[in-house]
């Protein structure tokens, strides 16, 4: 089943600040075991290192385990502006790999956990965007009915535009949502992956979780 959400400019969305809770309390003990920091050190180390390792195992990204104060309202977002970086997000049962040149937090509640993780995949032709939503549906469960029906009806038409989010993929324990923003007047096609804590067949979960991807970027 295909989902159709609001659109946004993203084929290259820059932050006006790799760091937008900068200046926010951390804890002193958190993200000491090899996982990524989110504070303005560990934003930096991932730049440095280009790499980031999540660990969402218990089904959630808690903002302690990154080094942020639970309950703080913060949306970090690490830019790469030479390269990409490596994402690894572990989960119950399996793992989310990426590489990416942006990483997105939706921590603007003041609960102790964030509710999505959002990182960016590009193409610069049709085969090669194909090829990386077929990869997602290998990888991550997500529904390869629904994948491969798009896949016909775009490219059926390739200088189209069209934006579409595919039913979430489940095999790691977390719910792998590809956001497919093609437009085939561009050289860049972007896949925006959304990762979040299972939603199940919940349909007010889902509806917010629709909720959050829209509005989390329309004001890019």
């Amino acid at each position: 089943m295909l989902r159709r959400f609001c659109s946004f400019r993203c084929c290259s969305p820059v932050a006006s600040s790799p760091y937008e809770g900068a200046g926010a309390a951390t804890t002193a003990t958190a993200a000491t075991n090899g996982y990524a920091r989110l504070d303005e050190a560990g934003i930096a180390q991932i730049k440095a290192s280009k790499s980031a390792r999540l660990d969402m195992t218990s089904g959630q990204l808690t903002k302690e385990s990154v080094g942020l104060e639970s309950g703080t309202s913060q949306a970090p977002d690490v830019l790469m502006r030479d390269g990409m970086m490596e994402l690894i997000i572990e989960g119950p049962t399996g793992t989310v790999r990426a590489h990416t040149d942006r990483l997105r937090f939706n921590g603007m509640n003041n609960g102790p956990d964030f509710s999505q993780v959002t990182y960016f995949l590009t193409a610069r032709s049709l085969e090669d965007f194909t090829a990386l939503l077929r990869d997602g549906v290998d990888r991550y469960g997500i529904p390869g009915e629904s994948a491969e029906r798009w896949i016909e009806s775009i490219s059926s038409r390739p200088e189209d535009k069209g934006d579409f989010a595919l039913e979430p993929g489940t095999s790691t324990g977390l719910d792998v949502i590809y956001d497919l923003r093609y437009d085939g007047t561009k050289d860049v096609q972007v896949i925006i992956v959304h990762v979040t804590r299972l939603t199940g067949s919940d349909p007010k979960l889902q509806q917010a979780q629709t909720r959050t991807v829209t509005h989390l970027f329309e004001d890019e």
